[in-house]
């Protein structure tokens, strides 16, 4: 790797074009068939009912909420963003294929039910939450299966069953808006019906449009922890167990809803809202402790001349890292922040990796990943360090920084007990990268030049 002119923006290379593989070919024209099959069903099954004038109302009124909902998701997984190909993935396997199971497996049961006699409201409590979680549940599997190294933990679990949960809720609010337009209209006119979709929309989407992705992101909890363990059995039970909460609340919700106003008002402030609040909050800490994480696994590259402490102390917390860009733009301007912000996030990546090895979920190729991780922070690096004339021209070695003196003797200096943040001074390689530690086999030192 060369070294990097001051000011210009360094990246890996990239890798060298994949060869044409129809089996990913094949692979990838079926998940366009089957979301593209899934949500003709949907309009299909929608406009034959209702037209097109209230399938239009319905899909007007139901986009609303989607926005803030997938910010909601979005902000939550900003410490290690997503590629949004696999993010948009999940909304629309929810939106499309979900829905348009759901849909008829619901209507066929009901068909089922009333030739036994039974109530349609034991098709809400029974079946609607079995199988409407696990078809919500599939898309973000698939990707765990699939894309296992863009699923790296819970967070990314709630984000991609959120947003799965979120494309479901918005087609299924489209079915409900525009059937009740059609029935107002039919009742007093167009002014009945936009009444009805009104309120409809404050009940269904204000006050209780948190639900799905409510039950959902249970699900995603399952399939973070599957993410992260090595033992095969927590693996299955996980997603199963955390499925199975996702189905029962589901099914509570169903319940208190066809109970009477009454009840559903009381279930849902003792109930319903305190879940929420719950799941949230534990969403953030979640989160929190993920990003945290750097700080526990990181510091073994510190003794190995990869990183130093500041630079591991200044990604641990958001506001650090926020710090951390500005520093980077004030001193070389737009390049200098972008380039922080893809050394932030291939760090974050970098011990998301280690952390996986040591919990006995490495991939095959680990080391090469690894080497690969460092090489890229290392380029991103290279363009803001040595740019600030307030930091003092000392190299790193792994345990001490060496300090040039004006007389041109260098004396080493043992770093603080609390680094100071952030700090970016290049390093003095001491040995690989191992499994375990320095000295051990692993990935070869960083290059001389590498700034921290």
């Amino acid at each position: 790797m060369s070294v990097v002119p001051p000011g210009e923006m360094s990246h890996p290379l990239p890798p060298p074009p994949a060869r044409f593989s129809w089996r990913r070919f094949g692979l990838m024209a079926g998940i366009i068939v089957l979301l593209a099959a899934g949500a003709l069903v949907i309009l299909l099954a929608v406009g034959t009912e209702v037209g097109l004038g209230p399938l239009l109302i319905g899909i007007g009124t139901a986009v609303i909420p989607v926005p803030v909902l997938v910010a909601c998701f979005m902000w939550l997984d900003r410490y290690e963003p997503e590629p949004t190909r696999f993010l948009a993935f999940c909304f629309g396997w929810g939106a499309c294929v979900a829905t348009a199971v759901s849909l008829g497996v619901n209507t066929g049961m009901g068909h089922l039910f009333d030739e036994w006699g039974l109530s349609q409201n034991l098709v809400a409590i029974i079946v609607a939450p079995v199988i409407e979680e696990t078809t919500k549940m599939i898309g973000p599997l698939l990707l765990l299966w699939r894309r296992r190294k863009h699923f790296s933990g819970i967070v990314d679990g709630i984000v991609y069953c959120g947003l799965s949960a979120t494309g479901f809720a918005m087609a299924e609010n489209i079915l409900y808006i525009s059937g009740v337009y059609v029935s107002g209209e039919r009742e007093g006119g167009a002014a009945t019906g936009a009444l009805s979709v009104v309120a409809l929309f404050v009940v269904r989407i204000l006050l209780t449009g948190f639900a799905h992705p409510l039950f959902t992101t249970m699900t995603g909890v399952g399939l973070g922890i599957a993410a992260r363990t090595a033992k095969r059995s927590r693996r299955i039970l996980a997603p199963l167990g955390m499925l199975l909460i996702a189905m029962l609340l589901h099914g509570s919700w169903n319940l208190l809803a066809s109970s009477g106003a009454r009840v559903l008002a009381v279930g849902y402030v003792s109930v319903m809202v305190p879940i929420f609040l719950t799941a949230v909050g534990g969403a953030i800490w979640i989160r929190a402790w993920e990003a945290r994480l750097v700080g526990r696994v990181l510091p073994a590259y510190v003794s190995a001349g990869w990183l130093t402490a500041p630079e591991v102390a200044s990604l641990v917390t958001f506001g650090r890292r926020a710090s951390a860009r500005n520093w980077a733009r004030k001193i070389v301007g737009d390049q200098g922040a972008a380039a922080m912000r893809a050394f932030q996030f291939t760090a974050t990546q970098l011990a998301m990796l280690r952390d996986g090895f040591l919990r006995g979920r490495a991939e095959a190729d680990y080391q090469a990943e690894e080497h690969a991780l460092l090489q890229a922070m290392s380029a991103h690096r290279a363009v803001y360090t040595g740019r600030d004339p307030s930091v003092p021209r000392v190299h790193w070695d792994g345990a001490r920084y060496h300090l040039p003196l004006p007389d041109g003797t260098v004396r080493a200096v043992t770093p603080p007990a609390q680094p100071v943040v952030p700090v970016a001074v290049p390093v003095v390689p001491v040995g690989p990268m191992g499994p375990m530690g320095p000295g051990m086999p692993g990935v070869p030192p960083p290059p001389p030049y590498g700034y921290r």
